[in-house]
């Protein structure tokens, strides 16, 4: 089974431009998460046969927003982190309350869940620091430990952090800037503390493997990027991890697509 996660960055701007069925055509996924789509189903002209699409937009329109596409059937869609989940703490700051803003999806298939993940951005001068760090991160751990206990999972989607300096082409100038903060660094640390494992770093170790770019001096084609990308699975779940992959290759957005492919 192939699974595949891309920030697209506006499904509908990609889908223009030919680029979202030439990567399907390419790649073949069984399925595919999308973070930053910026639409609601209706606006998008996107009809891939074979795939079951499902959606969560956000309330403020042409912002944020996750979707799904699957060749297989799910058992069960949740939208949002369920409330019960985050009771003891507040996911609202002055920007608002991110868990309206269409960033998790959750299915249930007969031997895993699938988590797809929108991580809000903790803003240049870190005002939003506080929620990741004492609000959304550890509530967002809290769900897919909550989904673990009865099934395996598998999480991805765009986590908005750089884990080490491996993680990033220029560490020491971003130390503490958005992105590269302790905190931000700590929620990754915590999820592998909790028996979560980064897939790509089964296969690949060292730097120079990006999944973001800015858009400036041309930091893509010199490959000054940022891999802020991730699949994580459940340590059960790791002998079955076949392969992990970036897919630097594919354009359209200023994230790339990366992948896993799963034998279950």
């Amino acid at each position: 089974m192939k699974i595949f996660s891309w920030n697209i960055n506006g499904i509908r701007a990609v889908h223009k431009k030919g680029l979202l069925t030439k990567f399907i055509d390419e790649y073949k996924p069984d399925i595919v998460c999308f973070q930053e789509t910026k639409a609601e189903k209706h606006q998008s002209e996107v009809d891939l046969k074979d795939y079951e699409e499902y959606w969560n937009s956000a309330i403020r329109k042409g912002y944020s927003g996750t979707a799904i596409f699957t060749k297989i059937k799910p058992i069960s869609v949740t939208l949002d982190i369920p409330e019960e989940i985050c009771k003891k703490s507040s996911l609202s700051d002055k920007y608002g309350d991110p868990n309206t803003e269409g960033r998790v999806i959750a299915m249930e298939f007969k031997d895993f869940y699938l988590v797809n993940v929108y991580t809000p951005n903790a803003k240049d001068d870190l005002s939003r620091i506080p929620l990741r760090h004492k609000g959304w991160d550890p509530c967002f751990l809290k769900y897919v430990e909550k989904l673990n206990s009865k099934k395996p999972v598998i999480f991805c989607g765009d986590l908005n952090v750089a884990h080490t300096p491996d993680d990033l082409a220029r560490p020491k100038e971003n130390e503490g800037r958005k992105g590269f903060t302790i905190e931000e660094r700590k929620g990754i640390d915590n999820i592998i503390k909790k028996g979560f494992v980064d897939t790509f770093r089964m296969f690949k170790k060292g730097n120079g493997h990006y999944t973001w770019w800015s858009h400036f001096a041309n930091a893509r084609g010199r490959n000054i990027g940022w891999r802020i990308d991730y699949f994580f699975v459940s340590d059960k779940l790791k002998s079955k991890i076949k392969k992990a992959a970036i897919h630097s290759n594919v354009l359209g957005s200023d994230h790339c697509p990366i992948e896993v492919e799963i034998t279950l």
